[in-house]
């Protein structure tokens, strides 16, 4: 927001001193190249930085050109207390030549420009204070110290002077585009949410010098100004009786506000968008954010409930800003008035001369180093980690975003933001700055380790903080391993942080495409598993890069573990997966026998979409297991369409394990939200011993409640046989869970509950004696919610498959549904789908039928009849 100047400045007027043209100076200064100006516009009083200036106009002549050999240039004023002289000047540009002891190069002029304008010291002018006692004196103004040139490189800033325009705050691309504008900025440079007010690359730099009074208990009536060795020129010239320097601000602080009565400031509901440009502003300083409060019930961080999240105030915000102390505050109202407060007043609640209420917030400058170790032995430990301050404002480590962008492929740093709660992963050890008092501390290391909330307190002696983390659950000693089958975007190191810090001991970080843009491809090697003991880890937390090949109508396929060359295409068929015009090269069965080929392991992932072409290579028999999948379990926890689309499989006699996967794309997704384990038992843990693991079927899925079952003592992922006349079978199931309490256990057969049991607390077991007629599956289902929700599931077992006699598992409407996606399939690749070439389309199709018909003829063998919806376009020779 533009501000009224500051009042505690005092403009001089210059005119009768001034002698040149800004217009016609262009040579003069040094101006070679396609340089961007602005001062030329310049004209009558203007604020920079918060402070009134007076400048020329096109009346006369509008700027004081300082040229050495020229008599000095005496300015009279009258009596002025001032602790400093304010000057806005330049001098100007240097020719571009190269280093005088570059040897028999010499001095050669370089086109390009400007030069690097690294120089410093030269003698450009002297100024003289003149009081009226009859003393003088006389102060140097050196090149790159109270001076600098008008066009500058990077790193050529001077000492003592800064740029007029202010440093400035702007939004994200997201945050613009959330808000209906158009970005100032490239994505890149809109990420840093910051402009220093410095220009680069041709554009003009005026630069503004504060020249202290040497004795500001005298009057000043005169300046004389006198050029020495190089070329300047003056601007203009405002004077201040402030005691600190004016153009030195003070580090970050924030102050808690109470909107007046129908003031409501943009961009605070759920974007929380940073940019207050139009509505709040600060004179001598910037505005770095304004965000709602954030109302923490003491009483829930103290429980042991597993999300506690934070009441928006609707009218309280806290301003993080950076600032004069003489500074004040601008609110603008709905009518467009403006509402203003001197921060020096912030030390009481409400100041008698100002509507706006606002206290001052404790800083947050005391550097704490906290560590994180594990309780049984000491050793520091990765963990995710949250502290807010008594408002509600987050308090990231150093090296941590202050707010976290929740954008698309945007932040895809050691950093998670769920719901209003944003936090930073750090191996164990950290170091946090904290306000005196109060603070609040959360730190989580997934399922299995007791999550701990805390209030702790801050005062001038704390210098470290040590948390103790407690394993619990003891799941992994009894040879469980925990995984998450999806994640993208993140480096591997930063992937192998998140999984120690969320306790997933397999992280799948898989490469692809999205239209014409690729990710992680140069992390995949087909070769390397981060964090292996062959490759220096410890063996107990590793990241191995596979690729998700994708197609719009087809469907997904993720290819986990596989050595070797890259499966590609990565993506195929067109848009939104592959680019426009892109042919079908592949179909998912070409890419899954080549994984399977190369040793890897066969997901298809986030049931039930897309329904295609996954039918045809389950029944092909190329599937090691499917994948439930949550981008983060506070949303939306484990599918039940997703579910109901494995349990189909199931009811034809495809007994696929389960897995899960967070398709992390985001800092809003959680690692390992929802996760998959499976049962090593005595076997050594590697990516190896962890795919045979999921391949042989004995896995959950979860989203905090581990849960295990056995029928006939025998684990999921086995067949139990029984006589042809049938039988009863024993079914034993146990829960435990340190913070998503398990509500209720189903013992789901076939699809559907056959026995259910409520839990009351975190851990529970259970029996059953079930007597079993015909061919079935079995599998327990947990409810439970992390966000209250009643009907989420919270965890499922994979299948153990009972077979009674000779009779298989096989519901024909499942049957008949699976082969419809087929024939649709079928239908795309003879109607839409954009060929490469004959012949491979044919071997595309090929594959299609071959499963069309397998199924077909289990259909026909079993003496299940059916019809079929009428296909576009799709010739198959069915078998009888």
């Amino acid at each position: 927001m533009k501000t009224p100047p500051s009042p505690h400045f005092t403009p001089i007027d210059m005119k009768r001193s001034f002698n040149g043209n800004r217009r016609m100076l262009a040579a003069e200064l040094g101006k070679t190249c396609d340089n961007i100006d602005w001062s030329i516009d310049l004209q009558g009083l203007q604020t920079f930085r918060g402070m009134p200036f007076l400048f020329g106009d096109d009346a006369g002549p509008d700027v004081l050109v300082l040229r050495p050999g020229e008599a000095p240039t005496l300015v009279s004023l009258p009596p002025t207390i001032a602790t400093y002289i304010l000057f806005i000047q330049v001098a100007a540009d240097r020719p571009h030549t190269t280093p005088s002891n570059f040897g028999a190069i010499g001095p050669t002029l370089i086109l390009d420009c400007p030069n690097e304008s690294n120089e410093l010291g030269d003698l450009v002018s002297t100024y003289s204070l003149a009081y009226t006692d009859g003393s003088r004196i006389d102060m140097p103004i050196l090149r790159r110290f109270a001076i600098q040139q008008i066009h500058v490189s990077w790193g050529a800033h001077p000492f003592a002077a800064v740029p007029a325009r202010s440093p400035s705050v702007h939004a994200t691309h997201l945050e613009d585009f959330v808000l209906g504008r158009a970005p100032i900025l490239d994505f890149g440079g809109a990420e840093t949410r910051t402009m220093s007010g410095r220009q680069y690359r041709g554009r003009e730099n005026l630069w503004i010098y504060a020249l202290p009074n040497p004795h500001p208990d005298k009057a000043i009536i005169g300046l004389k100004l006198h050029a020495k060795d190089e070329l300047s020129l003056l601007y203009a010239v405002s004077t201040t009786t402030v005691q600190e320097h004016p153009l030195r601000l003070q580090g970050r602080r924030k102050l808690r506000m109470r909107l007046p009565s129908g003031v409501n400031l943009n961009g605070l509901g759920e974007l929380d968008t940073d940019d207050r440009a139009d509505q709040i502003g600060i004179d001598l300083g910037a505005v770095i954010s304004a965000r709602a409060v954030l109302e923490y019930s003491q009483s829930d961080w103290l429980s042991d409930l597993h999300d506690v999240q934070p009441m928006r105030s609707p009218n309280e915000v806290v301003v993080e800003y950076t600032a004069h102390p003489d500074a004040r505050l601008y609110l603008r109202s709905e009518d467009g008035s403006l509402l203003m407060r001197e921060l020096l007043s912030l030390e009481a609640t409400h100041s008698a001369d100002s509507p706006l209420e606002a206290v001052a917030i404790e800083p947050a400058k005391r550097p704490v180093s906290i560590r994180i170790i594990e309780k049984s032995t000491g050793q520091r430990v990765a963990a995710r980690l949250h502290v807010h301050g008594p408002h509600g404002e987050y308090l990231p480590p150093k090296g941590h975003h202050r707010k976290v962008n929740v954008g698309w492929y945007v932040d895809n740093a050691a950093e998670f933001a769920n719901g209003l709660n944003q936090y930073a992963y750090v191996d164990g050890y950290c170091t946090v700055d904290l306000p005196l008092g109060h603070v609040f501390v959360e730190i989580t290391r997934g399922f299995e380790v007791r999550p701990i909330r805390r209030i702790v307190e801050i005062d001038e002696n704390t210098e470290s903080l040590t948390f103790e983390l407690e394993k619990v659950l003891r799941w992994r000693e009894q040879g469980w391993i925990s995984s998450d089958t999806h994640v993208h975007f993140l480096s591997p190191q930063t992937a192998l942080l998140e999984g120690q810090a969320e306790g997933v001991n397999v992280v799948n970080l898989l490469a692809s495409q999205w239209g014409e843009m690729f990710s992680n491809v140069g992390d995949f090697d087909g070769r390397t598993t981060l964090g292996a003991k062959d490759f220096g880890g410890d063996g107990e937390f590793l990241v191995r890069v596979g690729t998700e090949n994708r197609m719009q109508v087809l469907g997904h396929i993720s290819l986990l573990g596989y050595e070797g060359d890259i499966i590609d295409p990565l993506c195929t068929g067109g848009p939104n997966e592959a680019a426009i015009g892109d042919p079908l090269e592949a179909t998912m069965a070409t890419w899954a026998e080549r994984c399977r080929q190369q040793g890897g392991l066969v997901v298809m992932p986030h049931a039930p979409n897309p329904q295609a072409e996954r039918a045809a290579d389950i029944v092909l028999g190329l599937v090691d297991a499917i994948e439930m999948m949550s981008f983060n379990p506070r949303t939306a926890q484990i599918s039940a369409f997703g579910l109901a689309d494995w349990y189909r499989y199931l009811n034809i006699g495809y007994q696929l394990p389960l897995v899960a996967g967070s398709d992390k794309m985001d800092a809003a997704s959680l690692l390992g939200g929802i996760r998959t384990y499976a049962h090593l038992g005595a076997r050594d843990f590697t990516y190896q011993t962890w795919m045979d693991a999921v391949r042989g079927g004995d896995t959950f899925i979860t989203v905090g409640p581990l849960v295990s079952m056995t029928v006939e003592g025998k684990r999921p992922g086995s067949k139990v046989r029984i006589p042809s006349g049938g039988g009863t079978i024993t079914v034993d199931w146990r829960v435990e869970s340190l913070s998503v309490p398990p509500t209720r256990v189903e013992l789901v057969l076939n699809g559907v509950v056959v026995e259910e049991w409520r839990c009351d607390k975190l851990s529970c077991k259970g029996h059953k004696a079930l007597q079993i007629s015909a061919s079935c599956w079995l599998a327990i289902r947990i409810r439970g919610s992390v966000a209250g929700r009643a009907t989420d599931i919270a965890a499922h077992t994979s299948a153990v498959i009972v077979e009674v006699g000779d009779s298989p598992i096989f519901a024909t409407a499942d049957a008949v549904a699976v082969l419809a996606q087929i024939e649709g399939s079928i239908a795309y690749l003879d109607t839409l789908a954009p060929k490469s070439d004959e012949a491979r389309h044919a071997r595309l199709r090929a594959a299609l039928e071959l499963a069309h018909h397998r199924l077909h003829h289990r259909l026909h063998q079993l003496g299940a009849h059916h019809e079929h919806a009428p296909v576009h376009a799709v010739h198959i020779t069915r078998e009888h």
